[in-house]
């Protein structure tokens, strides 16, 4: 009998062992789904699923906007609860759509999704990205990732400078080589990003570029494009001088610039503003970079487009990316205000769209 008791007792401590290694079992493989990390890139998972944050028809795409039909958005462009933004790209983001929402700018923040901007969107199908090129905030090394990507070239070191920039064999395709249909597709579907930097900045930046160093040897600014702006803005006539600033700005400001943009082209890229390029409040945008606080964006504009275990920014030099207020008031001290507030009322939508802050020495 004592025996019998021993077993019936050794049955139930056994049962009772499997029990709790089963409940065990259950409840870590609900831990597991539950708490799973909703950053991680699986090794199956679609590029495509990280490029969603925000609907594009109630809150980017505004009713009064200016799309032609065959590119209204009909999908998500970004989805939240796969990507969760900082808070500072959360801010920006709902900036724009604020901005965007003003009646009182809609003139200096909307523009229509024409072929001019088309052509500034770079693809790369491969990983399902859209980058809208900003001349003058660090673009180059932008492209050098998308040629990486795009499997041109295994590294960013064996791209040739030459090549970065030469459509015809960087591999980059524009997003205006497309059809309608295939266009509609990668706006509402890829993810899409750009980068900015303070207007005034990027001004000097595309001045003494173009029309001072001009380092990529590119004749047609000193010899064509400056001459054509010193013979309509230039107020001292006597003057023999190539391109001030102070007539760069004048061309600039002046409401009926467009007539010269018109003969420059494509040239005139470096310093129009981001709504004539990128057509933010039009596009939705997945992440807006800023040039300040670029050693900061770009691993995250990297990570958010699923990208980062297979390319790295370049390395960015020590102070490169930072606002220099110092020069930017010496360039603007022999300017007079009234030139300088007509250049402001022309970019008023670059500074208000990102958060930008009016310079001082206008509020002065």
């Amino acid at each position: 009998w004592l025996i019998s008791d021993n077993m019936h007792h050794q049955w139930l401590l056994l049962a009772a062992c499997f029990w709790v290694i089963f409940m065990f079992m259950v409840a870590s493989k609900f831990i597991t789904l539950t708490f799973k990390d909703p950053d991680g890139y699986g090794a199956k998972q679609e590029p495509l699923i990280l490029t969603a944050v925000t609907e594009v028809e109630e809150v980017h795409v505004p009713e009064e906007k200016h799309w032609p039909e065959e590119f209204q958005p009909t999908g998500k462009a970004f989805s939240g609860n796969l990507i969760r933004q900082p808070l500072v790209h959360m801010e920006r983001l709902e900036l724009l759509r604020n901005v965007c929402r003003d009646t009182a700018l809609k003139n200096l923040s909307h523009t229509a999704v024409s072929k001019f901007v088309l052509d500034r969107i770079f693809v790369c199908d491969k990983y399902k990205i859209l980058f809208c090129q900003t001349p003058k905030v660090g673009n180059t090394q932008w492209k050098k990732v998308l040629i990486v990507l795009n499997g041109a070239f295994s590294s960013i070191e064996e791209i040739p400078e030459n090549i970065v920039h030469d459509h015809e064999k960087n591999g980059l395709p524009r997003l205006s080589s497309f059809s309608d249909s295939e266009i509609k597709k990668r706006l509402n579907l890829y993810f899409k990003f750009f980068i900015v930097r303070d207007p005034f900045e990027r001004l000097i930046s595309a001045f003494k570029d173009k029309f001072v160093h001009n380092p990529r040897f590119e004749p047609w600014y000193r010899h064509e494009i400056a001459p054509g702006i010193i013979r309509k803005y230039r107020k001292n006539r006597t003057e023999t001088k190539g391109l001030q600033f102070e007539d760069f700005v004048r061309y600039l400001g002046d409401p009926n610039h467009r007539w010269l943009d018109v003969q420059f082209g494509d040239h005139i890229i470096h310093w129009v503003t981001y709504v004539e390029l990128c057509a933010p409040c039009e596009i939705t945008y997945s992440v807006i970079g800023h040039h300040e606080t670029l050693e900061d964006d770009a691993p995250y504009i990297l990570k958010a487009a699923g990208i980062d275990h297979l390319v790295s920014y370049p390395t960015i030099p020590p102070g490169i990316t930072v606002y220099n207020k110092t020069k930017v008031e010496r360039y603007f001290s022999g300017i007079s205000k009234r030139d300088i507030r007509r250049l402001y009322a022309r970019f008023e939508g670059d500074f208000k769209l990102f958060g930008y802050r009016e310079p001082d020495f206008l509020l002065n």
